[in-house]
């Protein structure tokens, strides 16, 4: 119960702390299309919109994390937990998108480079950085908790990297007049962004394709409950995530003896506290039964599947 209750204010200290960052990226997003027309860059108006899908992104994990909070009903009978799965792959594809389009942006920018004023860009592009710095901050200690609220940490992380390169290209532009600047760093923080936020989309993809989570061995359950001395054999064995703190394991267990419904109760109880004390798996549904499934004695996975 008490489990229950940390979990529940920290889900709402989640949803405060993206509702907050939410708000803060908008006002970034303002400020830098407002100095993007003033100064005639393109770099600041192609970060404005990168920092207005953020916003939205962002959004959306704040509302998938409220949603997420609804109880099972008739029709969705596990919740709507695995509605921040859905946010965190969205976030994490359109993320990717923006980079791209920054990718062409940038090789525009490299062929046919235009002058900006580079004072201005610099002033608007370090209130950009400042924001997005502390929206970082206020999302870190939450990031690997949950991964609705990494796919937006994730988002405010290359958000602060680009606000670095529109500076740095912003000191080059203003002092020097080199143009070409800014779409290379542009490129390198791209690639950067791409390379953290593709574990996402794996992580993501695995849990709504109910894969096996990586930290458990299916072979090493098999072995584990067939070591009980009553158990003949255990198949039908199913583990997935629901989101990614909840673990679930289905399996059929097949008995030696045939025996009364109480003792039978007591071998399950005997299982599932065998699993969830080695395993770390606490959503646990057994059938137990005597001579059932006879051409599934064995549980045999295809390496290559």
């Amino acid at each position: 119960m008490g489990h229950h209750h940390s979990h529940h204010k920290h889900n709402n200290l989640n949803d405060k702390k993206l509702l907050g960052v939410t708000i803060l990226n908008l006002s970034i997003t303002i400020v830098q299309v407002i100095g993007g027309i003033l100064s005639s860059s393109l770099s600041l108006l192609s970060d404005a919109l990168h920092n207005l899908g953020d916003s939205s992104a962002i959004f959306i994990a704040f509302y998938a994390g409220k949603k997420s909070k609804q109880s099972p009903n008739e029709h969705r009978t596990y919740g709507y937990k695995r509605i921040e799965i859905l946010a965190a792959l969205f976030n994490a594809m359109v993320l990717i998108g923006i980079c791209f389009f920054l990718f062409f942006e940038a090789y525009e920018r490299f062929i046919n480079p235009k002058p900006v004023h580079g004072k201005i860009m610099f002033i608007v592009a370090s209130f950009g950085l400042l924001a997005n710095f502390i929206s970082v901050l206020i999302l870190n200690k939450n990031k690997n908790h949950n991964l609705n609220v990494k796919a937006a940490y994730l988002h405010l992380l290359g958000d602060t990297f680009s606000s670095v390169a529109v500076i740095v290209g912003g000191i080059f532009i203003w002092r020097y007049q080199i143009y070409w600047i800014d779409p290379i760093i542009t490129v390198f923080v791209g690639v950067y962004i791409i390379y953290h936020t593709w574990g996402i989309v794996k992580q993501t993809v695995d849990i709504l394709m109910q894969s096996t989570p990586n930290q458990i061995n299916i072979r090493k359950i098999k072995n584990t409950v067939e070591q009980v001395p009553e158990v003949d054999n255990i198949h039908h064995l199913h583990v997935w995530q629901l989101n990614d703190t909840q673990i679930h394991l289905e399996a059929h267990i097949n008995l030696k003896n045939d025996m009364s419904i109480s003792q039978m109760m007591l071998i399950r109880k005997v299982i599932s506290n065998t699993i969830k004390m080695n395993y770390k798996i606490q959503h646990i549904t057994l059938q137990m039964g005597y001579g059932c499934c006879p051409k599934h004695n064995e549980l045999i996975y295809n390496k290559n599947n």
